[in-house]
């Protein structure tokens, strides 16, 4: 039977219109719909945000090296991912008035504003941080094969993995918020990103030996600190926080 697609109007057999993709059967808008759109969006556990962190929790490097070698399918968008993630990370802190900076405020830093801005631009912050990263891969592992977009898909879905390990120790943050004990729990936090990057690392980068990846996953680290404290300090000195 022809059909007329309700997209670009081309007459077409069959499930899918082969002028624009469009399927033949389209539902109703209503709460049905949202219901679906939700469950084989996020949680569908054959495409979605579960079944890529699974991935990412289970065998990190060898999900990411087949996504860039083009296995995409059941994966959700890096970004996507990245970004979903870090608007509810940042709504957690905000909603529950989470104070990652203490301090006594002075005219060169407002740590109450400081604790506003954070929640508020989170998913910004989180994604402007990894091109960083990416720059310190690229420069170690630059002849391994990849260019500086694969990487930093790589480095977007480590991210994914730090975002959700902060989402799941979410209730000891809100336990230990405004106590003396939260420096020692990001701490925590970052070291544990730290394993998650070198274990990722190692297993991406699969042609060389796991002595050498993680020590090359050290140094792209320490030029990934080198380049956020160069540029945290061109944004201070341009707004005028430092003086020289």
């Amino acid at each position: 039977m022809e059909i007329i697609c309700k997209n670009c109007h081309q007459v077409f057999k069959g499930h899918y219109c082969n002028n624009c993709g469009q399927t033949a059967e389209t539902h109703k808008i209503n709460v049905h719909f949202l219901w679906h759109d939700i469950q084989h969006g996020l949680f569908h556990f054959d495409k979605g945000i579960l079944y890529s962190l699974k991935q990412l929790f289970t065998r990190p490097g060898h999900s990411v090296r087949e996504f860039i070698e083009g296995k995409r399918a059941r994966h959700f968008k890096p970004l996507s991912l990245v970004v979903v993630l870090a608007t509810l990370y940042g709504f957690l802190i905000h909603y529950f008035h989470i104070s990652y900076f203490k301090g006594e405020s002075s005219e060169y830093l407002n740590y109450e504003n400081l604790n506003e801005w954070v929640p508020s631009h989170f998913s910004w912050v989180t994604i402007a941080t990894i091109p960083l990263y990416t720059i310190g891969t690229y420069a170690v592992f630059r002849n391994q094969g990849y260019n500086f977009i694969e990487f930093f898909v790589l480095n977007t879905f480590k991210a994914s993995q730090r975002l959700f390990v902060q989402i799941l120790t979410f209730p000891i943050l809100l336990y230990l918020n405004k106590t003396d004990h939260m420096q020692l729990f990001s701490s925590f936090t970052y070291f544990v990103g730290l394993v998650l990057i070198f274990w990722t690392n190692i297993q991406f980068f699969n042609k060389i030996s796991t002595g050498k990846a993680f020590l090359l996953s050290i140094l792209s680290h320490i030029i990934f600190l080198i380049s956020f404290f160069i540029i945290l300090t061109i944004i201070l000195l341009i707004s005028g926080r430092f003086s020289v």
